[in-house]
C-alpha cells in the first residue's frame, strides 16, 4: 500500500498518471506507463516496501482511508533533485486545484528539460548527454515557422558551412516562401508512360537521395497487367526487363500526392510536417523525431525513412537546395517528394517533368485557368488514387481522350 504525503509530491505523481480525488481524499488509479524515453523507471518508496512503475507495467493502488493531507507517510523519489517537501497541506490543495483548472502547457524545450531529469534505472542521466554539440543544437533548434528572418539566416549559414565541409562543395540553401496565388497540381498521362524510370533517376539526382545503404527513392513505378488498373495490390515495382514498355503491361508512377487534406500532417505529434500555402506538404527534418506515424498514415506510401546516415557521393551532390526540400537529410528523418520545391519556387519545372522522355508528366498552377494542368482536368478523363479516402489529392492521372 502506498501512502504519499502532501506537497509537491502530488504534482509529481499526477504527471505520471495517478489520479487524486480531492473530495474523498483517496488515490484512485494509475495509468499505464509510457516508454517515450525508453526504459525510464520511477521508483517510489513507502513504508514497508517499494512500488515500482516500469515500461508497460500497470499498477493499482489500494485505497487510503484517510485524506492525504493527514497521512504522515513520506514519499521519496530516486532522483534527489526532485525531492521537494511542502509542510503546508493547504498550499498543496490550492496548487492542486489550480493544476486541475488550468493544465500546464509545456513547450518543446520544457518537455526536453523535464525528460532530461527523468531517472533511467534509478539514476539521473540527461537524455542528450550522448549527443554531440552539433546534434544537440540541431535538436533544440526552433521550429522553422517560428523563426525570425534573422534566425533563418543564422541556421542557413550554419548548414551551408557544415555541408561544404562534408561534401567539399559550396552550398546555396534557399528559404524562399510560396509564390502568391499559387496552388501546384500534377498530371500524369498513363497512356504514354513506358515505365523507363527516368523520372526516378532524375528525382534521385536532383533531391540528394541516399544512393546506397540505404537506397531511397521518392517515386515508385508500378507495373500492372493491362486491363487490371483497379487492382493495385497485384502490382509490382521491382520489375527489371531488358526493354520497356513490355507487351501486355501498363505503368503507374506513384509518389507523394500532395493532398489538400493530408492525413500525414494530422498524425505528426511534433508538427514537423505541414502544408505550405502553395499546397506542397513539407518536412522540417530537424524537428522530425522519426516516429513514422506519417508513414503509417499515408495511403500512398509516399514517404521514406532514413534507417542510416544517407550516402551521397561527393561528386554527385546537388549544392542548390531548399531548407524544406532537397538539402541533405540525416539518420532517423522522414522525407518525401516536394514537387522539387527548390525549382518550382524559382520558376522551373520539377526534375521528373523535365526528364520524362514521352512527355507524360504535366505540372502547373491549379488556380490559373490558363495553365496546362487546368486544361487537362477540364478536358481529359482524369482520376485520383483512392478518392474515397477524401485526401483531396492534387495528383491527377489521365488517359488521352
Amino acid at each position: 500500500m502506498l501512502k504519499p504525503c502532501a506537497g509537491a509530491s502530488i504534482a509529481m505523481i499526477q504527471r505520471i498518471g495517478i489520479n487524486y480525488d480531492s473530495i474523498t481524499g483517496n488515490w484512485l488509479t494509475l495509468q499505464k506507463a509510457t516508454d517515450s524515453v525508453g526504459n525510464a523507471m520511477a521508483t517510489f518508496t513507502g513504508i514497508g516496501g517499494q512500488v515500482s512503475m516500469e515500461k508497460g507495467q500497470v499498477l493499482s493502488l489500494v485505497q487510503v482511508g484517510e485524506p492525504i493531507s493527514y497521512v504522515p507517510t513520506v514519499m521519496t523519489l530516486m532522483n534527489p533533485s526532485l525531492n521537494r517537501s511542502n509542510p503546508s497541506p493547504h498550499h498543496s490543495s490550492r496548487r492542486l486545484r489550480k493544476m486541475r483548472d488550468k493544465p500546464k502547457q509545456y513547450t518543446r524545450r520544457e518537455f526536453l528539460r523535464n525528460l532530461s531529469l527523468t531517472a533511467l534505472s534509478g539514476i539521473s542521466v540527461p537524455i542528450l548527454s550522448s549527443c554531440t554539440k552539433e546534434e544537440t543544437e540541431d535538436f533544440l533548434q526552433k521550429h522553422f515557422r517560428e523563426m525570425t528572418p534573422e534566425e533563418k539566416k543564422q541556421v542557413v549559414a550554419k548548414l551551408e558551412r557544415r555541408y561544404s565541409q562534408k561534401y567539399g562543395r559550396k552550398f546555396e540553401i534557399s528559404t524562399k516562401e510560396a509564390l502568391p496565388e499559387t496552388l501546384w497540381g500534377y498530371g500524369l498521362e498513363l497512356s504514354r508512360c513506358i515505365g523507363c524510370r527516368r523520372c526516378v533517376y532524375a528525382c534521385v539526382k536532383e533531391n540528394n537521395h541516399s544512393r546506397y545503404d540505404p537506397q531511397l527513392q521518392w517515386i515508385r513505378v508500378l507495373r500492372l497487367k493491362r486491363g487490371n488498373l483497379i487492382n493495385l495490390e497485384n502490382s509490382e515495382h521491382y520489375y527489371n526487363p531488358e526493354i520497356v514498355p513490355e507487351k501486355g503491361f501498363i505503368y503507374l508512377p506513384v509518389q507523394c500526392q500532395q493532398c489538400q487534406n493530408p492525413p500525414c500532417v494530422k498524425v505528426c505529434p511534433v508538427h514537423a510536417t505541414w502544408q505550405e500555402p502553395d499546397g506542397v506538404v513539407v518536412v522540417d527534418y530537424n524537428w522530425c523525431i522519426g516516429c513514422r506515424y506519417c508513414i503509417a498514415a499515408c495511403p500512398y506510401k509516399g514517404r521514406v525513412f532514413n534507417w542510416a546516415d544517407p550516402n551521397i557521393p561527393k561528386e554527385e551532390v546537388n549544392p542548390h537546395v531548399h531548407y524544406l526540400g532537397n538539402r541533405p537529410r540525416m539518420k532517423c528523418a522522414v522525407e518525401k517528394c516536394t514537387f522539387c520545391i527548390q525549382r518550382v519556387r524559382s520558376g522551373r519545372y520539377p526534375a521528373c517533368v523535365e526528364a520524362c522522355p514521352t512527355g507524360s508528366r504535366k505540372f502547373g498552377n491549379l488556380i490559373d485557368p490558363n495553365s496546362e494542368i487546368r486544361y487537362i482536368i477540364e478536358r481529359k478523363r482524369v482520376f485520383r488514387l483512392k478518392e474515397d479516402l477524401n485526401t483531396e489529392s492534387k495528383f491527377y492521372y489521365f488517359f488521352e481522350a
